[in-house]
């Protein structure tokens, strides 16, 4: 039983550091956008 509740733990771990890599890339992406904007 412990090694369940340790896995599903680590799933959740892991998902939210992909939910949190993609939503700084597309932060990266947005700035990106506004300097291209900003040079022209």
């Amino acid at each position: 039983m412990k090694t369940i509740v340790t896995l599903l733990a680590a799933a959740f771990l892991l998902a939210g550091c992909n939910t949190v890599r993609g939503f700084g890339q597309d932060v990266q992406k947005a700035g990106e956008k506004l300097e291209d904007k900003a040079r022209k």
